[in-house]
């Protein structure tokens, strides 16, 4: 197995094999670019065919996480790990804390979160071996309420205002009343996201590979439960992945009808060129690592006790990021994420 040659190694400055025998840890972690400080990123757990198709998507989401954070402006790096199992049959306490030491070995090099397969009790169990682990605090606002470490509200609030910025901009209307939208995967963002809309007087139109959260959102918020395969011929104004990536890609963007892309999922795009594809289908496509950025900002945070009035602010101004993307991108004529990655890169090279 390659990785200097690999198709998805952009100067990647460490990727690290780990195992451990004892738990049947198996695991991948991947540091990016550290020029903006310590590398962030979740830690995901999913069932992956074989060893290159880890690798291949642990490479995707480290590079991912430095441009996400250098366009939030966050003092941070970018990585990612994933563990090869099934979380809900492989996943234990041993595990978890073996993938604490794996952590820990790098020094502070990495900063690990949780992720798809993980959640907070896991970044718990991580965090009863390393300081390096984030995404587990208790938050409460000005309020008085409080919630968990869990990072998912977050990165919903940021889409949701995300949506909004697009849905102003492609649409020229300033309330989502009424406005349709197809959203794929409902899991823990999904479905914080699928409560904004709701409530905000959008229609939904759900899919997720759990048919139990589809029919979660139909009782609760009254959407439309849709076939997975069925999502994108959904005749609708916001297409919203939240699920797995590259799933823009040249099977799935022809059948778009949506006049808008903008969801929580990491590497939307299968290819580079697919951002092209969609700019010239006259289809708005809101860059992934902007709009989802809400989580990595709560995260980031979390480590020096900033004020939770100020993380929402910040959080809120993702519309901002998107709103300038978006028109700097229609007066070069270029595809947006191409305009993200090039604000991204003058902020970390």
């Amino acid at each position: 197995m390659k990785l200097f040659t690999h198709h998805e190694f952009d100067n990647h400055e460490q990727v690290v094999f780990c195992h451990d025998k004892a738990s049947g840890l198996k695991a991948i972690i991947a540091i990016h670019n550290t020029h903006r400080g310590p590398a962030l990123g979740g830690c995901r757990m999913y069932p992956y065919a074989s060893e290159a198709e880890a690798l291949n998507d642990v490479l995707r989401l480290s590079r991912g996480m430095t441009y996400k954070s250098a366009i939030a402006n966050l003092p941070l790096g970018g990585g990612k790990s994933v563990i090869i199992g099934d979380p809900r049959r492989d996943k234990t306490q041993a595990l978890m804390r073996a993938m604490g030491l794996a952590v820990e070995r790098l020094g502070g090099r990495y900063i690990v979160a949780e992720d798809s397969g993980t959640h907070v009790a896991d970044m718990q169990l991580i965090g009863e071996v390393t300081n390096h682990v984030s995404g587990i605090a208790e938050k409460c606002d000005a309020e008085g309420n409080c919630r968990s470490g869990d990072p998912s509200p977050m990165t919903a609030r940021g889409t949701f205002v995300g949506i909004q910025a697009a849905v102003r901009h492609r649409l020229g209307r300033e309330d989502l009343h009424g406005l349709r939208v197809a959203i794929q995967g409902v899991g823990n963002v999904g479905h914080h996201l699928a409560k904004h809309l709701h409530d905000a007087g959008a229609q939904i139109w759900v899919s997720d590979i759990n048919r139990e959260a589809v029919q979660h959102m139909v009782n609760e918020l009254g959407a439309v439960a849709v076939a997975n395969e069925e999502i994108y011929d959904q005749d609708v104004d916001v297409f919203a992945p939240c699920a797995m990536g590259a799933i823009l890609n040249d099977e799935t963007i022809p059948r778009l009808r949506a006049r808008i892309v903008a969801g929580a999922a990491n590497n939307q795009l299968a290819e580079k060129r697919h951002g092209s594809i969609l700019t010239e289908k006259g289809i708005l496509y809101a860059p992934d690592y902007v709009i989802n950025a809400g989580g990595v900002i709560d995260v980031c945070y979390e480590r020096n006790a900033t004020d939770p009035q100020q993380i929402v602010r910040q959080v809120d101004a993702i519309g901002e990021t998107l709103s300038e993307i978006f028109n700097r991108a229609e007066q070069q004529h270029r595809p947006t994420d191409e305009l993200a990655d090039q604000l991204a890169e003058e902020r970390f090279a």
